[in-house]
């Protein structure tokens, strides 16, 4: 999806009470809505972003994908960790991202998108 730029088939991949752990945020945001709200904004954020190695775990039930991209001109190195449900859904979402200046020119983007969002982000919403 962030590859593409296209949310096509978000619905289908994602569990209805999937978790997102984003590198910036100590309390996971829950829920399809969380994780729709913020694929969505970094996909408005990301320059240059490329995926270029997986693993997949010896049970087929998670992957890591390793990522590179810029935002505002500062580069950055990341992974997202996804498991999946027995039905094959994208059940946990954790992103790690490095270096710091990387990581900090991320969270002020992401966090001026979505300051006003937080309801979503939570899943009071």
């Amino acid at each position: 999806m962030i590859a593409t730029h296209s949310m096509a088939g978000f619905d289908a991949i994602v569990a209805d009470e999937v978790v997102f752990r984003s590198p910036v945020a100590h309390t996971p945001y829950p829920g399809r809505a969380a994780i729709a709200l913020v694929l969505t904004t970094v996909n408005q954020v990301f320059q240059d972003f490329r995926y270029h190695r997986s693993f997949v775990s010896d049970d087929g039930h998670s992957v890591v994908l390793e990522f590179s991209a810029a935002v505002d001109g500062k580069a950055l190195k990341g992974i997202d960790m996804i498991r999946f449900d027995d039905a094959g859904r994208i059940a946990e979402f954790e992103v790690m991202v490095r270096p710091r200046s990387g990581l900090e020119a991320l969270a002020a983007a992401m966090g001026a998108r979505l300051a006003s969002q937080k309801d979503v982000l939570t899943g009071a919403a």
